[in-house]
């Protein structure tokens, strides 16, 4: 294939701008360049521009591939959804350019709060997500309040005599272990939680209590007696003996 027929410049810039790196000469390795120009507008698809974090489209991806995990290894996942509160104040106040640097203050403080296994995109607007695997359910509450504390401690500086501060309310859900369940639903909940936080007067985190899946010591009895204990067998069987024993 002849790289000269194909209109790859726009592409080109594109991929050295976004990630700095200096492509394979396409004259001397046409077949390596274009594998890397295809892997770096890939990797673009993926990628909030603003930010740098994964866009929508990558959440989605992990939020299946998650939910498929957790359906097969009962391993416990949290879904966090964090808004930024009074957001649309600082653009007003300040402009757009100035909530562009907000936004992009705090997605590297989410960022720096998660571990490297954890998924952080920007979810749309002011709103950021975050997939955290292997996350047991005790920890939910405190990595949630960990982020929230981070972002309001995070300094956006717009010039030498201007200093902003923001708040962020944060929503966050399990996924319901050994089901597969759908992205609609938990994102669903995790936003209901959200939404109780925001209700909370913001710039709080409200975490889903586990469902309580604890079996009592009568169910367990129940549930692993044999089927005769359970199934008013003794007293059928008492009532036999008695109307045989006297027929005898």
């Amino acid at each position: 294939m002849d790289l000269g027929d194909l209109r790859l410049g726009t592409a080109h810039a594109l991929v050295s701008e976004s990630f700095g790196e200096r492509l394979p000469a396409p004259e001397a390795q046409p077949a390596a360049y274009l594998q890397a120009l295809i892997d770096g507008l890939c990797e673009l698809s993926l990628k909030d521009p603003l930010t740098g974090l994964h866009n929508r489209r990558y959440l989605n991806a992990v939020l299946e591939s998650e939910i498929d995990r957790v359906a097969r290894t009962g391993e416990a996942a949290l879904l966090l959804i964090i808004d930024i509160d009074h957001f649309k104040n600082v653009n007003d106040t300040h402009g757009h350019p100035v909530g562009d640097l907000v936004l992009q203050a705090v997605a590297h403080t989410i960022r720096a709060c998660m571990r490297p296994m954890d998924t952080v995109a920007r979810y749309g607007g002011e709103e950021f997500a975050v997939i955290l695997p292997a996350c047991q359910f005790g920890f939910g509450k405190r990595v949630a309040e960990r982020v929230r504390k981070a972002i309001k401690a995070t300094q956006v500086i717009v010039s030498p005599a201007v200093t902003l501060n923001v708040t962020a309310s944060i929503g966050g859900a399990y996924t319901i272990e050994w089901i597969r369940s759908t992205t609609a639903l938990w994102t669903d909940r995790a936003d209901a939680q959200l939404y109780k936080a925001k209700q909370s007067g913001r710039n709080h985190a409200c975490i889903e209590e586990p469902p309580d899946s604890t079996v009592t010591a009568d169910e367990k009895n129940m549930l692993l007696a044999p089927l005769y204990k359970t199934s008013g067998w003794d007293d059928l069987s008492s009532n036999e003996t008695l109307n045989h024993g006297s027929a005898h």
